[in-house]
């Protein structure tokens, strides 16, 4: 697989969330931004086990992405977060991104990986990116694919 490739691929699946009435569209980033416009999705840190099976014939990654909402207001800037952290709906990243699955038999993110996995939601607190302090989380996502792609 190529690293820098899924992450931008992330990125894009994001983009496609449906936030509610009255919030700004989601902007996304295949890496962490100097400055964000949020809310923001963007893919950060990622941990990789090669040789999951023989032959460099796939490689697991793991990648920590963080979802970032402003806080003009308290509690429906945390809705908002919340909406994106749902396991379903317009808003879910989970669903959206996973949609990236691709059709039964098909690869994943556009042929990049063989498949993805929205795994969890963690870290879900005061975040302070480049200055200022956002409400966020972080939501982990494997993705499996050949490794000497």
């Amino acid at each position: 697989m190529q690293i820098s490739a899924v992450r931008d691929a992330l990125a894009d699946a994001a983009r496609a969330v449906v936030l509610p009435d009255g919030v700004p569209k989601l902007t996304c980033s295949g890496y962490v931004p100097d400055a964000i416009t949020e809310p923001h999705f963007f893919v950060a840190e990622y941990e990789c086990d090669y040789d999951k099976a023989m032959r460099r014939s796939l490689d697991e990654l793991v990648f920590t992405t963080r979802v970032l909402v402003g806080r003009a207001d308290d509690q429906s800037s945390q809705r908002v977060l919340d909406a994106m952290l749902s396991g379903s709906g317009p808003a879910s990243l989970k669903q959206t991104i996973e949609l990236a699955r691709g059709a039964p038999g098909e690869y994943a993110l556009g042929g990049l990986a063989h498949d993805l996995h929205v795994m969890r939601v963690q870290g879900y607190r005061w975040y302070e990116h480049a200055g200022t302090t956002y409400v966020g989380a972080e939501v982990m996502i494997k993705v499996i694919g050949q490794g000497d792609a």
